[in-house]
């Protein structure tokens, strides 16, 4: 198998060596199958006709083109897939870098390889749109061992915070109840995360500064903080999950925790999608009995990011205003992960 640019055009290459015959038969009715983010399965029906004289397939993938996409920018030169005609559904994996989570177009040709190395093809067969999927559990499996390199001694901690606007937590308790309402994740971090988007949630952090011990005075998220002591979100009924580990063209890297109550609807979605990490043992976040107490200790070296699956009432903790800065710099609302980082990227897409 190969890739050649040269038969990157769709149109009727004769000038490449490529010669044309009605004969072969045109690929129709074709199906995308095992999607997953790197790879998929193709497969199409064809005439019986002239059948026996087809050697290869050439299988054209593109990116489908954002409609907001920068019509200037450099556009990928398409390239085409030349391989040897195998038995049907064709597995296409590591011929591109395929990205996850992104829009592709196929289409396909038949072809016959002639004596004197130019090729025979067929008509073009109708163009396919298809998305490739999230990151597996073995792909965040990869992300997670990753991002253990890197984080650094555990620091001791009692308190879960939670930053917003004044406004926000005035809304809370006029409209919600008093109760903080999960919401859905942004798209920040890894583009193949599949939380992204998806997961519903509420964002807390428990960083502390390490000659105090305590939240930093600093945010960039809002001059009022909810705090909650530990014990209240991270206990022995509930689990913990891997989500994600990025960067956004810094030296300093993130960690996405989920902390999901057992058999919550939170804790469903992510049994299926995430790696589950020990609470008692693990490099990020732990929480052990220690002399009938429960003990909390949170990674140094890196800025973890904890979502809380369930709503969080606003009595089980308290809400006061911040003495320090608001670092709007430091927000990852929407953040791109930098997709060159090699401490914090896979091979696998971007």
């Amino acid at each position: 198998i190969c890739r050649d640019s040269e038969y990157g055009a769709r149109n009727k290459s004769q000038d490449s060596g490529i010669a044309e015959m009605e004969e072969l038969p045109v690929p129709h009715n074709i199906k995308i199958s095992n999607i997953t983010c790197d790879s998929f399965k193709i497969s199409w029906e064809m005439d019986s006709k002239s059948k026996d004289r087809i050697t290869h397939y050439f299988i054209d993938l593109n990116k489908k083109e954002n409609k907001n996409s920068n019509k200037f920018k450099h556009k990928d030169v398409p390239t085409k897939l030349v391989a040897k005609a195998v038995p049907l559904p064709m597995t296409v994996r590591g011929h591109w870098f395929l990205s996850p989570r992104t829009e592709y177009t196929v289409a396909v040709q038949t072809a016959s390889k002639q004596v004197d190395g130019d090729y025979v093809v067929s008509e073009w067969s109708e163009i396919i749109e298809f998305c490739t999927a999230d990151y597996s559990k073995v792909h965040l499996t990869q992300l997670l061992e990753k991002a253990e390199v890197i984080a650094g001694r555990m620091l001791k901690f009692s308190v879960f915070y939670r930053n917003q606007h004044k406004e926000y937590f005035d809304y809370i308790r006029e409209h919600h109840g008093n109760a903080m309402q999960p919401s859905v994740k942004d798209n920040s971090g890894s583009h193949g995360s599949p939380i992204s988007g998806k997961l519903e949630g509420i964002f807390f952090s428990c960083s502390t500064e390490f000659n105090t011990g305590k939240p930093p005075q600093d945010s960039p998220y809002g001059r009022y903080r909810f705090e909650i002591t530990a014990e209240k979100l991270f206990n022995p009924n509930t689990n913990l999950y891997f989500g994600d580990f990025y960067c956004m063209y810094t030296a300093y890297h993130y960690v996405i925790l989920v902390i999901a109550p057992v058999g919550s609807p939170g804790d469903e979605f992510c049994k299926q999608r995430l790696p589950q990490l020990n609470s008692k043992d693990n490099k990020f976040l732990t929480c052990r009995e220690e002399d009938g107490m429960l003990v909390y200790h949170h990674a140094q070296d890196v800025i973890l990011e904890v979502i809380y699956t369930d709503p969080v009432d606003l009595s089980l903790g308290t809400v006061a205003e911040i003495t320090g800065h608001q670092l709007m710099s430091l927000s990852t609302a929407n953040a791109k992960k930098d997709p060159s980082c090699k401490t914090c990227n896979i091979s696998v897409g971007r």
